[in-house]
């Protein structure tokens, strides 16, 4: 088997050091590139004109930088020669739900629509997507259908179930916990695209949640998922040199989805799925913003927010965006090294 550095293969700890330092190389070297050719074919960001308004100077600024990111992150992992079923699984997840991104950001820079694909149409390819993760998972890399309540136990989720036999293979269908996996990778790839309004907001957050899986795939002993998950950390912050305030480029759809769903997908492989909503914790309380400022206005008539999602509102009240930014990084790092802590004190990982 191929590996980019065979003298280190006997220390797993350099090799998740190496997978990083060179996603983040990579992606620090490519950029500056990626940047001139988006601007030479005028792939700019359409910003939306109702959202707030000193973000209307960001028009046309180079997006689709999640295309590199994604790249870098496959051809990093896929050269250190440690691939697996579960890294695999991620893989496609980030790459697929990736390359839907990528037709909502073509949607938007060719036809010149803020809002790209129609939410029906986004929906209907992430439930595609989530559904296939969810029977990979359980039937190729043999995830078990039982997840783990920190402080409360075990929950078998595989009681309903149903097979399916085509020829020699026979195919599992637990039906309570594919919908656990379907609910998980829509809404960590929604809620990460909601994330990702603010220069290096969603990069930094997706970067410490990242460094947190990887340090629990790495007590766990599962080397390719800690390659992996070190490799998106290193591809993102590669990425956020040229993210920072104020952007030289946006990763778009093409990145917040692929990483949310690689996100949500790592919590399935490394049996974390109860852990995710405190590791992502700030994916979490963004969604939940919309969707309780869509509630309230809907049923009262009044906002609960001055905008949302919740970093908006924060601007509204004049933070600036640099403020906002690395106060969510700060809270984004307390919630993923609670969840470490809790799956490592509590044994949520055993």
């Amino acid at each position: 088997m191929f590996s980019l550095l065979p003298e280190i293969s006997r220390y797993p700890t350099y090799q998740v050091l190496v997978a990083a330092v060179t996603a983040l190389v990579l992606a620090g070297i490519l950029f500056p590139l990626w940047i001139r050719v988006l601007r030479f074919r005028s792939i700019g960001q359409q910003i939306r004109a109702d959202g707030p308004q000193g973000h209307l100077v960001k028009q046309g600024t180079p997006t689709m930088g999640g295309v590199l990111i994604l790249l870098v992150v496959a051809a990093v992992y896929l050269s250190l020669g440690v691939v697996g079923r579960d890294g695999m699984i991620a893989l496609v997840a980030l790459l697929g739900c990736g390359l839907l991104g990528f037709v909502d950001d073509y949607a938007k820079v060719v036809k010149e629509r803020s809002l790209g694909l129609t939410a029906k149409a986004k929906i209907v390819g992430q439930a595609f997507i989530a559904f296939g993760i969810g029977v990979l998972a359980v039937n190729w890399a043999h995830v078990e259908p039982v997840v783990t309540i920190p402080l409360l136990g075990s929950l078998d989720l595989g009681f309903l179930s149903s097979t399916l036999v085509i020829g020699s293979f026979t195919f599992s269908f637990p039906w309570l916990y594919l919908g656990l996996v379907f609910f998980m990778v829509i809404s960590f790839s929604n809620t990460v695209n909601l994330t990702d309004g603010l220069d290096g907001l969603a990069a930094g957050t997706i970067m410490i949640v990242m460094l947190a899986f990887a340090a629990i795939a790495f007590q766990r002993d599962n080397l390719e998922l800690a390659l992996f998950a070190s490799a998106v950390a290193g591809s993102c912050l590669g990425f956020l040199w040229y993210n920072s305030h104020p952007a030289d480029i946006f990763m778009g759809d093409t990145g917040s989805l692929g990483l949310g769903a690689a996100i949500a997908t790592l919590a399935v492989v490394t049996k974390t799925e109860f852990l995710s909503p405190l590791i992502g914790g700030i994916y979490v309380v963004e969604g939940l913003s919309v969707v309780l400022q869509v509630a309230s206005f809907k049923l009262t008539g009044r906002r609960i927010f001055m905008m949302a999602p919740l970093h908006h509102h924060f601007e509204m009240k004049g933070w600036s965006e640099t403020k906002v930014m690395v106060r969510f990084w700060i809270v984004t790092g307390i919630m993923a090294a609670a969840g470490f802590a809790l799956w490592f004190v509590g044994g949520a990982g055993s």
